[in-house]
C-alpha cells in the first residue's frame, strides 16, 4: 500500500469517528472542523459528500493523476541556470520580475522561491520573532498533547532523577509519567506508547526543543524541520502534527504543574514512596498532585 493511499485511508477513518461524535452531540460543528484541520463550512461539506455517496464521496481523485498545470521538469532547469549564469545573487523578487518580462516565463513569485531554495541558489530568510500571547488551550481533550521532562530530587535518599509527563492540554489530565535517570527518546516513546494505547492518537504534540525531539543547528535558533529525530519520523508517519514550544508560555498548563509536582517533593509530599528504582517506575497520579488536574468538561 502507497504512503499517500495509507494517509488517505486514516484520515478516513478519523473523518468516520469525529463525524460519530458530533452526530452523538459531543462536539459542535467548529471543533469537529478543528479536529479534521479544516473549516467549519467544509466539515458541513464533507458531511453532506459522505451522506450522498458514503466513503468514495470524499476519495481524492487526483490520487495518481499528473496534474494539467504541473511545470515541465527541462523549464525548471532552464530557469535554474539563467539564475546561476546571469542573475547569481539576486533577489527572488528581482529575477521573477526579470523572467517575467525578458524571457516569458508565467510562474508565480512563490513557485520560482520554492525552487530556489530546493536547489540551494537562495538562502531562507530567518523567521521573525512572534509577539509572545498565552495560547488558548484545545477545546477538547485529545486534540493536543504536551510531554516534558523536569530533572529534581523526587525521592528522598534517590539521586537526581528525570520525571517525563505526558498530559492533556485541554483537561491537565496526565495520561503518563514516570521516573527515568536521563531523560531522551526511549523515555519519550514509553511515555507517548502508554497514551497512545490508552486514549488513541492526537492532532498534535507539544514538546520542547530537546535534542530527542528536535535537531536546531545553532543554539537560539529555529529547528530544521526537514531533519528529523527518530520522535519526530515516528510522529510523521502516524500524522501527528510536532509543535516546538519556543518559549516558556508556549509549553502551556504543563510547565506549570511540573514546577507544582518540584514543589511538593521539594515540602516532603510523597517522600519515600517507590523507593525501589531500578531504571524507571510508574508513579500513581495521587503521588503526583491530583488536585492540579482540571476536571473533565
Amino acid at each position: 500500500m502507497g504512503r499517500t493511499v495509507w494517509l488517505q485511508d486514516r484520515r478516513m477513518q478519523k473523518f468516520r469517528d469525529v463525524l460519530s461524535r458530533w452526530n452523538g452531540g459531543d462536539l459542535s460543528m467548529m471543533e469537529a472542523g478543528e479536529l479534521l484541520g479544516m473549516s467549519e463550512r467544509q466539515f458541513r461539506r464533507y458531511r453532506d459528500r459522505y451522506e450522498e455517496a458514503g466513503e468514495d464521496g470524499l476519495r481524492d481523485r487526483r490520487l495518481g493523476k499528473l496534474s494539467t498545470r504541473r511545470v515541465p521538469a527541462e523549464a525548471i532547469e532552464e530557469m535554474l541556470e539563467l539564475y546561476r549564469n546571469r542573475y547569481v545573487g539576486w533577489n527572488v523578487k528581482h529575477f521573477h520580475e526579470h523572467l517575467i518580462r525578458d524571457h516569458d516565463f508565467s510562474w508565480g513569485y512563490t513557485f520560482i522561491k520554492t525552487q530556489l531554495h530546493a536547489a540551494g541558489l537562495v538562502e531562507r530568510a530567518k523567521r521573525r520573532g512572534a509577539h509572545r500571547r498565552k495560547r488558548e488551550r484545545k477545546p477538547c481533550e485529545g486534540m493536543m498533547l504536551h510531554q516534558d521532562g523536569s530533572r529534581h530530587a523526587w525521592l528522598a535518599g534517590q539521586p537526581m532523577l528525570d520525571l517525563i509527563v505526558t498530559m492533556d492540554d485541554a483537561t491537565s489530565t496526565l495520561y503518563s509519567a514516570f521516573l527515568v535517570a536521563e531523560e531522551g527518546t526511549a523515555s519519550s516513546f514509553q511515555g507517548l506508547m502508554e497514551t497512545f494505547a490508552a486514549k488513541g492518537l492526537p492532532s498534535s504534540l507539544y514538546t520542547d526543543r530537546g535534542s530527542h525531539y528536535f535537531v536546531t543547528l545553532r543554539a537560539g535558533e529555529a529547528v530544521d524541520k526537514s531533519r528529523l529525530t527518530q520522535v519526530g519520523r515516528a510522529l510523521r508517519q502516524l500524522g501527528i502534527e510536532h509543535i516546538p514550544a519556543y518559549s516558556p508560555e508556549a509549553r502551556g498548563p504543563l510547565g506549570a504543574d511540573v514546577l507544582h509536582l518540584a514543589g511538593s517533593a521539594a515540602k516532603g509530599t510523597g517522600a519515600g514512596r517507590h523507593c525501589r528504582y531500578r531504571g524507571r517506575q510508574p508513579l500513581h497520579r495521587a503521588d503526583l498532585s491530583a488536585s492540579s488536574q482540571r476536571p473533565l468538561r
